[in-house]
């Protein structure tokens, strides 16, 4: 088992002073009153390195030999002096170890530096004695790979002949004369390869206090005790369990990290903050950084040679974080200034800790936030498809001021590393707290893929904040649903989220809890390791019987600890079944790499034994299979730029897309053939150079608009000026024509004024024409307007035929969007207008609007085949949401939930809203905020295999049932997957839950192989195992206490133990007509089950009481084939792939339950209809397959 265990606290620790020799030099120094300091060159006196066993003792007991050892380590020959015996040196002079042991040293610390870094300052041996002295040292390889440590100075006497060797006093047998005393410094070093600072520097204040009594007292033994206890010591796992050592006299705490992707925090972060003003903080500087603390300097090594500009941290963002740094209480003794003194030592540092943790806590997320303030809109210049960063492009978009910041930082290491991050879509730190702080703007604008253009708002707030550098999308309207509104929220700022990252700073830190590690005995033979890992077991087995599942977190942890100690033990199976319970109490600490090197280094007869337990079993496999599929990461990131050879289409599309131009292919190939009329069927890189650069150039133009107040008043917040004209004649007057998405209207000249043309909605017609002036014909726009008498006339001459098109398009997609209560189709239009304006400005020839028209795609579909929408449909389709925004194709909707807002004391306002589950391909869910329709968590993972099913079995949890036969649990609060349960052996099919007086008490899953688990909820254990005689099971419901189990070839009632009570099956009924049941759902209120089949347009219903009598049938007209249903009230809502209008639909059919006829037919999708679930019995949401992969919004009455 070698190789097994990962790094223990200590590494190594080194005693490092002078020798004998130079300590009875120093005292016939003192003795000649020489009373000025001497300096001598530090050594290494004695190292001492795991294990503190020898490997009988080790084999004497069944202790694990890896528990101390487990990295490679060279030899190393440590000199060993015996009273009275001279170093000895070579002829060259070097020295010479005539008595040694043989000592292993970790293979990657490097001992002939280390006594220089012990004494910094140098070794000087005084004439009085000096304060114990600690700091801390960080070693870092080329690799980055850190180690670190933490050295204690202290001061021994050397006096009347009595001299320190190696920490023992030895009378010399030379007179003894009266001398001044003098004191020789020696350093403890302790390296370990996690960084707990504070924790080491309180057990070396132990140790010294143990050193003090020299005479009574061998130093070398005293360490090695020392070192052997840090040995034993296990670093917690992430999380808030903090481990307590009692190293007496103090309590010494190991705190855990955050979470896995943190780092561990045992240090004041405040001192910085203490020595220097936060606008020094915030300077930046290359090469070597020097800082003195003492006297608050900072040099670098550049500064002597050339006086190098350092670029200042963007305005914005640093003034936020100097505020907030001001804010900060720093000082101690305020914070106790008005608290009763403390008579308990114990009492005052955990109080003293406690306030350093809040403090710690509230640093980090004010530098965090710095970060996201600095780098927030990185995201909007990414193409994740193709892993792209515009970095031209991001640094334009900056402030002037903040432009030498930014190219400076995206040159660095760091910044890639952050790009890769963002790339792999990880939700760290900086991803979730981005999130959290969204404005509801920013929440809006990531339903829609837009243009980036400034808001009428953000335009009011560059007015009066011109360094302001705001995010430059925007965003539209939608409609909410009234009658599910939250509460009213706290208005939001558009001022780098200043509300809401206030709100994120004060954010409470986590609860902590502590675990008292046994005591260790001494002296160190293997029968008290022994005794010391039975005792920690034993109390970490009591703190898991005392706290049950109350807090399946803090369980976890308990759980990893006795794996870790059962595995020192060499517990193997016992340790395995410890992390097993890891998958049901928190995930996200599963040491994988650990298991699988347990696994790999397993005796035969132990894996045999492993294998014989299910449940082992199934981890042994789990852990092996991910060990196969682990596949190399595409972690390369390339920055945008032009191309530089001609391109065919697919080369175009990919270009296109990694410009961030748009990421739509059939728009991008609609594009190309508008590049391409009238040439052969490829791109050269002049037009492509062309086509860019005139759309950035629109877009920068764009951010430079500046409308007046009076202009202002007049549009909505959220309206964007996308394209004005030249100035133009018109019978409103002289000025420019000013399209935003939802109208057109004059700015006049002169005085700027507003006159509105028309809005979108209102326009009746639109013409090109051409009206007379002296000897000329002059190209002339018209409009009509629903609203107004007079029709607007233009005289926008070469502009006019450019405008026609745009003003058209954007009525078609107006009108679609209307009809189809669907945003995304304005969004879309104005795509189109924008890519015809750019196509016109690159292409020099007489057919350029000939290809802008090729582009011209809603008035098209408006011309060539107008698609009514059903009255029906349009009085009951509320709103159209697309979670595939953003992507390159859509995705299909496989699985939605609803689940219901609460609000308890301490919920966040997101945990009391209700929200939308939607589960699409590969594993990947979004959640949305249901009372504004807006995405509240972006894409998280759940394995990569399809989701089949999703329940709310709890206010806390979504269990997600998915074909690799994993139910995956979601933590509604941190939208995080933390548990899962695996026993299961085919795909989850269906989960239902059972509700006791309104509290759910029990869970029940079904697989296809005819599996059915019990769950109890709180403890997620297997309450009972059902084998139904199927191999088919695709649903379960409960009802009134029986299980009534669906297969592709008929129904199965049954108790909740197994007992069968009914059976039908297909072909008593539907032999001729029906192949394999496709969907089911329970009626109770009628004693009915309604059932469909594959292939067929026939609802069939049975009567729950005696499945034996022969079904009613109901015909569905223009219905190819049923694929999902859902009870709502007294009505059925039927899903199917149906024909509307002679073409392949998504249909849902309302059905009335009691007089079983049909209500509704409601045509809401361009494909099947996948997914149904019910909002509150409210509104019915539906979802389509890939070809649309949007989400329709119904009201149900």
């Amino acid at each position: 088992m070698e190789e097994v265990l990962p790094s223990g606290l200590l590494e190594i620790c080194v005693l490092v002073g002078v020798s004998g020799e130079r300590a009875r030099d120093a005292s016939q120094i003192a003795q000649k009153k020489e009373r000025n300091s001497h300096s001598l060159d530090p050594e290494v006196l004695s190292v001492f390195v795991p294990p503190f066993l020898s490997k009988e003792e080790i084999q004497a007991t069944n202790i694990n030999s890896s528990n101390f050892n487990k990295t490679k380590r060279r030899s190393f020959r440590k000199k060993r002096e015996r009273p009275k015996v001279e170093n000895v040196k070579n002829p060259n002079g070097e020295q010479k170890a005539p008595d040694t042991e043989d000592i292993s040293v970790p293979k990657d610390i490097d001992l002939i530096g280390l006594p220089q870094l012990c004494f910094p300052g140098g070794l000087h041996i005084t004439s009085e004695s000096k304060e114990d002295h600690i700091h801390f040292l960080v070693f870092t390889d080329v690799c980055g790979n850190r180690t670190y440590g933490v050295v204690a100075q202290y001061y021994q006497p050397v006096q009347d002949g009595y001299i320190s060797s190696n920490g023992q006093a030895h009378r010399e047998s030379v007179q003894t004369t009266k001398a001044f005393g003098c004191f020789i410094p020696f350093a403890i070093c302790v390296i370990s390869r996690y960084p707990y600072f504070n924790a080491l520097k309180d057990c070396l204040s132990c140790l010294l206090v143990h050193l003090r009594p020299l005479k009574d007292l061998d130093v070398d033994d005293r360490i090695k005790d020392f070192a052997a206890k840090l040995s034993l010591i296990p670093t917690p796992p992430p999380g808030t369990l903090h481990l307590i050592f009692n190293m007496k006299p103090l309590q010494i705490v190991f705190p855990s990290r955050e979470d896995p992707d943190s780092p561990i925090i045992d240090l004041d972060l405040h001192l910085p903050l203490l020595c220097f003003k936060p606008e020094q903080v915030l300077q930046e500087a290359e090469d070597l950084i020097l800082i003195n603390i003492d006297n608050g300097d900072i040099t670098h090594s550049k500064s002597s040679v050339d006086e190098v500009v350092i670029p200042d941290v963007p305005s914005q963002a640093a003034e936020i974080f100097i505020n907030r740094v001001e804010s900060l209480q720093l000082h101690y003794d305020l914070e106790l200034c008005h608290l009763s003194s403390n008579t308990d030592f114990i009492e005052l540092q955990t109080r003293r800790r406690t306030w350093q943790r809040k403090l710690n806590t509230e640093v980090q997320q004010i530098t965090l936030q710095l970060i996201v303030n600095i780098f927030r809109e990185v995201k909007d210049h990414l193409n994740y498809e193709h892993r792209v960063f515009n970095s031209e492009e991001f640094v334009k978009t900056r402030a002037p001021g903040d432009q030498p910041f930014y190219k400076k930082v995206l040159e660095t290491h760091i910044f890639h590393s952050f790009l890769k991050a963002r790339l792999n879509r990880k939700v760290d730190a900086f991803a979730r707290l981005e999130l959290s702080t969204q404005s509801e703007e920013d929440r809006l604008n990531s339903m829609l893929d837009s243009p980036r253009r400034l808001t009428v708002e953000k335009m009011a707030s560059k007015r009066f904040n011109p360094q302001y550098m705001i995010s430059k999308r925007m965003v539209i309207s939608m409609p909410n649903l009234q009658d599910i509104k939250p509460h009213d929220s706290p208005a939001r700022t558009s001022s780098l989220r200043r509300s809401e990252t206030e709100r994120a700073v004060k954010l409470s830190s986590k609860s902590i809890s502590t675990f008292k590690i046994p005591e260790i005995h001494f002296p160190l033979m293997s029968q008290c390791v022994h005794t010391y890992y039975t005792d920690f077991i034993n109390h970490l087995t009591r703190a898991i019987n005392i706290l049950q599942h109350d807090d399946s977190a803090l369980l976890a942890r308990y759980f990893y600890l006795r794996g870790l100690i059962g595995l020192m033990q060499g517990k193997l199976l016992d340790a395995l079944s410890d992390f097993q319970n890891l998958y049901k109490t928190d995930i996200r600490i599963f040491p994988t790499d650990l298991v699988r090197k347990m696994v790999e280094t397993m005796p035969p007869s132990e894996r045999s034994l492993a294998e014989r337990k299910p449940e082992l079993k199934r981890l042994i496999s789990q852990v092996m299979e991910k060990q196969r599929e682990v596949t190399k990461v595409d972690d390369h990131v390339k920055n945008f730029k032009l191309p530089k050879t001609h391109m065919q289409l697919d080369d175009f599309v990919k270009r296109i897309q990694e410009s961030g131009i748009v990421k739509d292919i059939d728009t991008i190939r609609r594009l190309f053939d508008a590049l391409t009329v009238g040439h052969q069927k490829q791109i050269d890189p002049e037009t492509f150079k062309d086509f860019y650069n005139y759309w950035k150039e629109t877009e920068a133009e764009a951010q430079e608009v500046n409308l007046p107040r009076t202009v202002l008043e007049h549009l909505d917040t959220n309206e964007c000026v996308y394209k004005l004209s030249c100035s133009v004649k018109t019978n409103y007057g002289v000025g420019k024509i000013a399209m935003t998405q939802k109208r057109l209207f004059l700015l006049t000249e002169g005085r700027p004024g507003y006159v509105e043309i028309t809005t979108f909605r209102n326009i009746e017609d639109v013409k090109s024409t051409t009206v007379a002036f002296l000897l000329l014909r002059i190209p002339t726009l018209r409009i009509k307007s629903m609203s107004k008498k007079e029709v607007f006339e233009a005289n926008l001459k070469t502009e006019c035929d450019l405008w026609h098109l745009m003003v058209k398009e954007m009525w078609a997609g107006k009108k679609m969007a209307d009809d189809h209560k669907d945003p995304q189709y304005i969004q879309q239009a104005l795509t189109n207008v924008l890519l015809m304006d750019a196509v016109v400005g690159a292409l020099h020839s007489s057919k350029t609007i000939y290809a802008a028209s090729k582009l011209s795609y809603f008035d098209k579909m408006k011309n060539e085949v107008p698609m009514m929408v059903p009255k029906t449909t349009s009085e009951t389709l509320k709103h159209k949401i697309n979670p595939s925004i953003g992507e390159t194709f859509p995705q299909a909707v496989d699985v939605l939930l609803y689940t219901p807002g609460h609000l308890d004391a301490g919920d966040r306002i997101e945990d009391a809203r209700p929200k939308l589950w939607c589960a699409l391909s590969e594993g990947k869910v979004i959640v949305f905020d249901a009372s504004t329709w807006t995405i509240q968590q972006h894409c998280f993972k759940v394995g990569s295999s399809k989701l089949t099913c999703m329940v709310m079995v709890e206010q806390s949890q979504v269990w997600i049932g998915s074909q690799d036969a994993i139910i995956y649990i979601i933590n509604t609060h941190s939208m995080s997957c933390n548990k899962q349960l695996n026993d299961h052996r085919a795909h989850v099919t269906d989960i239902t839950v059972e509700n006791r007086n309104s509290v759910p008490s029990e869970a029940y899953s079904c697989s296809l192989d005819g599996t059915v688990i019990a769950w109890n909820i709180s403890t997620l254990k297997v309450n009972r195992r059902l084998q139904l005689p199927c191999k088919d099971l695709f649903s379960v419901k409960l009802h009134d206490n029986h299980l009534w189990c669906c297969t592709g070839s008929g129904i199965l009632v049954a108790t909740t133990n197994g007992s069968s009570l009914q059976k039908m099956k297909i072909e008593e009924n539907l032999k001729d007509v029906c192949l394999h049941f496709l969907c089911f759902q329970l009626f109770p209120e009628g004693d009915q089950v309604w059932m469909s089949c594959s292939g067929s347009s026939d609802l069939y219903i049975w009567n729950a009481t005696d499945l034996s009598r022969t079904p009613q049938k109901i015909h569905l007209q223009d219905c190819s084939e049923i694929t999902c249903m859902i009870k709502v009230k007294s009505q059925i809502w039927i899903g199917s792939r149906g024909i509307s209008q002679g073409k392949t639909k998504g249909k849902i059919y309302v059905i009335d339950a009691e007089k079983k006829t049909v209500e509704k037919e409601l045509v809401g999708h361009a494909d099947m209809v996948k997914a149904l679930c019910s909002a509150e019995d409210r509104y019915v949401l539906s979802g389509s397959g890939r070809e649309e992969g949007k989400i329709a919004i119904w009201t149900v009455e």
